[in-house]
């Protein structure tokens, strides 16, 4: 089946298509916000946005149901808010405020949102792919006819624990798409520097038993094609997909990565910012066939800046956590008061 004659492609309503661009300048203006805010000093530890990256984490939510479920990698901003999560919790919790998703103790590494399905992002890199076949044996485990959209960057596939979640996922029939967000540069070293097989990071897959494909996280109707058989793959026939999305971060691997123009040309950020924009390339397509104008695009942008400044005045006024806090929200038991968190005997009766 041809990706972009994808049935999921031409079930897309006008309203639809409006939408999945929303969500994508949403991600972007607040990335862009978070930004300015960290540079003026109101943010501690790390910051690493999906600028450029912002179509995956879209259409992933576009095609989930309510028996699917995701998990991702620190680069996690756009999946958090596509998720539903909102602006004002998740930039309270890049300020470390108590009003934060985390209560402001966790910061970039602690958005989640279990109602939503959305099991968060982690700080080790590769760690949630393990994660994502638990999630996956569970489904299984209890005859859901779901799946699980695993999330990692390019630099994670050399890091052993993603090779045994292959082989788990491959040995046990799970239910999981394993998307390869490859920006090209993990934390700074180029694909073509780090990994032996050049052409395709999902040929890995083949060492597994496992099915695998390459989209352009930078053409929605082939993104969205490739991710709707790997997702019905896994509802369906119970088996695990590797998909490589093609795609380019216009930022370095943090804001504050003071070599983002030494491992890569400059000239080459401006050309993907040019002419690889996957939020421009899709406002232009929606544009091109009619279904809205530049004066909606840009009111739809306008909307989306002012809910990132509001989110970011609010997390600004909103108080930092208690002292006591620190104690706080770490063992279940503890915070509950049973008998265990009160002995300290979690796991053995004397």
């Amino acid at each position: 089946m041809n990706a972009v004659q994808d049935a999921s492609n031409s079930d897309l309503t006008p309203e639809e298509k409006v939408s999945l661009w929303r969500e994508m300048t949403r991600i972007r203006c607040f990335e862009t916000i978070a930004i300015q805010y960290y540079q003026r000093g109101y943010m501690g530890g790390w910051l690493n946005v999906q600028t450029g990256q912002e179509m995956i984490p879209v259409v992933i939510r576009s095609l989930m149901g309510p028996l699917d479920h995701s998990i991702s990698s620190y680069r996690c901003l756009g999946h958090a808010l596509a998720s539903e999560m909102t602006m004002r919790s998740c930039m309270a919790e890049l300020l470390g405020r108590e009003t934060g998703s985390s209560k402001g103790k966790g910061g970039m590494h602690s958005f989640q949102s279990p109602e939503t399905r959305f099991w968060g992002g982690y700080g080790f890199v590769g760690t949630q792919t393990p994660l994502a076949c638990g999630l996956a044996f569970a489904l299984k485990h209890r005859g859901e006819a779901g799946a699980v959209f695993c999330c990692l960057g390019d630099g994670a596939v050399n890091q052993g624990a993603f090779h045994e979640a292959l082989n788990l996922a491959g040995l046990f029939r799970l239910p999981v798409l394993f998307i390869i967000e490859n920006n090209e540069y993990a934390m700074g070293t180029s694909v073509q520097r780090s990994s032996a097989i050049r052409d395709s990071l999902a040929r890995r897959a083949e060492g597994y038993g496992m099915a695998w494909d390459i989209a352009d996280g930078n053409n929605h109707e082939e993104l969205r094609g490739s991710l709707h058989q790997a997702r019905d793959r896994a509802r369906h026939e119970r088996l695990p997909t590797l998909l490589e999305v093609r795609t380019y971060r216009f930022e370095g691997h943090t804001i504050a990565d003071a070599n983002k123009f030494k491992y890569r040309a400059k000239t080459e950020v401006l050309d993907r910012q040019l002419n690889h924009d996957p939020i421009k390339l899709w406002g232009a397509l929606l544009l091109r066939d009619g279904i809205t104008t530049e004066e909606a695009l840009a009111s739809i942008r306008e909307e989306a800046m002012q809910e990132a400044k509001d989110a970011a005045a609010f997390a600004k006024s909103s108080p930092y956590p208690s002292r006591a806090a620190i104690t706080q929200d770490v063992y279940w038991e503890v915070d509950h008061q049973t008998t265990a968190g009160a002995t300290g005997r979690h796991f053995f009766n004397d």
